[in-house]
């Protein structure tokens, strides 16, 4: 039997195997702070690759990075009412400036310090940025408006999992303004395929992109469009969302403008949003036993040399080697960007040092000892393929010359195989034959730990009979996922309604 380095493994029980990769890999830790964690430079590395390839295809699309304040008068909030009371019960606020003693040892609000107008700690930044949009378009020659922002948001949650849905995270918020309702959609569903392509082509993650159903709207837009992925437990992860907001943020925040035929009009708005959420994605998708396995694309150190030091007089040539082998890999090219090789002279033993990194997840590990140097050879770990046929650690002893000749395809082959491991999963994880209600009860009673997604007929009901359907997957701890794009045309009847379905659905536990 192989002996992982995880205490816990994803069968035994997911969730404690998904807190224990983020600890054994050095990815987060709790704060102090309800919701709130320190992400730790390993995790941050991670995020800090996800921001700078997605912020290079946002600003491809002809987007601005700006930034808008932290805090948010209320009143700009109770401007759009669906939107406050969708975000009512998260909001976190702000009512005083000043702390004063209260004369047993602790601090209290000064009561002469309350603010005249509470203020709402961003939790998306809609209202704020549709006040500064009403100022900026006048005319139609103002438009469209197409900005971004890189920024924290607070949501006061309930359940909080780091990553998944915790009260303070990162992210980037999308927001533009155009003359059309034409061109607004296509914006949405440009934002939307960015979201795809990332996710699958960067972090190897496969994902399903499609239109949430009415009752998993944005609160106030008129269309919601998400990427679904799924994880090895067969749960879904929204892992992106872009919102066609319609007239309804630019009613509420006056933004108007000429048009060329010289009269008023509002302009038709967007948002979307991509957040650390992908990370815990990440993690799910990619992880195995040992800890995480993160893609070539957002490593922070794609290939990590660990010289095998013996407190003798040859560690000096291990490391001289060592050094230039290091120096070989960054005049590389992979992925278009220079090759990011590590060298870990951390005075720890060579095997502590390589389990470590085997727990972080970098893609290629290589260790050079005494003899790798005598021969000129390197051992090489491959993250992705971690063992053998039978059981022991696949450490390949390659010629130095062949590696470095190799290494930018070599990472290229990890990330795909990722990717493969993870599209083969999903494929083999959505059933499309379902008939009816009973038939989905029994898929789910009978697949209670990995049970995939259902994608099944949909009549597209609203109101009162959505909320139905809505209670009926609730009571089953399921969710409409959403519309895939691209799905096989509607025959039959809807599994819910019995009346002609329009579409297909996802429906699937998520997190």
């Amino acid at each position: 039997m192989i002996k992982h380095a995880l205490s816990v493994t994803r069968e035994a029980d997911f969730a404690a195997w998904y807190q224990n990769v983020i600890t054994e890999a050095d990815l987060a830790e709790e704060s102090g702070v309800r919701g709130c964690m320190v992400i730790r430079p390993w995790g941050y590395g991670i995020w800090e690759r996800i921001q700078r390839l997605l912020d290079d295809r946002i600003k491809a699309t002809g987007h601005e990075n700006c930034y808008f304040p932290l805090f948010i008068p209320l009143s700009y909030f109770e401007k759009e009412a669906e939107h406050v009371d969708g975000f009512a019960k998260e909001m976190a606020v702000v009512t005083h400036h000043r702390l004063i003693a209260d004369g047993k040892g602790g601090l209290v609000p000064d009561p002469a310090a309350k603010l005249e107008e509470p203020l709402v700690v961003r939790p998306t930044s809609e209202t704020v940025i549709g006040t500064a949009f009403a100022r900026w378009v006048q005319s139609w020659r103002d438009l469209p408006v197409l900005i971004n922002q890189w920024a924290n948001v607070v949501r006061w949650e309930m359940r909080t999992r780091m990553f998944l849905r915790t009260t303070e995270f990162l992210w980037q918020e999308g927001h533009t303004a155009h003359a059309s309702e034409a061109e607004a959609r296509a914006e949405t569903l440009k934002m939307l395929e960015v979201y795809r392509s990332f996710a699958e082509d960067v972090v190897a993650l496969p994902v399903v992109a499609g239109e949430k159903p009415e009752n998993e709207r944005f609160p106030g837009a008129v269309a919601t469009y998400s990427i679904e992925a799924m994880m090895q437990d067969g749960k879904a992860l929204q892992a992106g969302t872009s919102h066609f907001l319609g007239t309804n943020f630019s009613a509420a925040q006056n933004i108007r403008f000429q048009n060329t035929e010289g009269q008023l009009e509002l302009a038709q708005t967007t948002s979307w949003g991509m957040s650390t959420r992908m990370i815990g994605g990440l993690i799910m998708v990619h992880g195995d036993d040992d800890g995480l396995r993160v893609p070539p694309r957002v490593a922070p150190w794609q290939i990590v040399i660990v010289p095998m030091l013996r407190d003798g007089p040859e560690d000096e040539a291990v490391l001289g080697y060592c050094r230039t082998l290091q120096a070989e890999l960054a005049a590389l090219s992979a992925f278009g960007e220079p090759v990011r090789a590590l060298l870990d002279a951390k005075p720890v033993k060579a095997a502590t040092k390589r389990w470590g990194w085997v727990k972080k997840g970098a893609p290629v590990i290589v260790e050079v000892g005494g003899r790798d140097v005598a021969g000129g050879n390197v051992s090489v770990v491959r993250r992705d393929r971690l063992y053998r046929d039978d059981g022991k650690l696949d450490s390949a002893l390659v010629a130095r010359g062949d590696f470095v000749g190799g290494a930018a395809a070599l990472l290229g082959e990890v990330q795909a195989s990722l990717h493969a491991d993870a599209r083969a999963r999903l494929d083999a994880n959505i059933r499309r034959d379902v008939a009816d209600f009973a038939d989905l009860e029994a898929h789910f009673a009978e697949s209670e730990i990995r049970p995939g997604w259902l994608e099944i007929q949909w009549s597209k009901p609203s109101g009162a009979a959505l909320d139905a359907v809505v209670e009926r997957l609730k009571a089953l701890k399921l969710t409409l996922r959403n519309v895939p794009l691209g799905a096989a045309p509607a025959v039959g009847a809807c599994i819910f309604t019995g009346t002609p379905a329009v579409e297909r659905v996802l429906v699937g536990r998520a997190y």
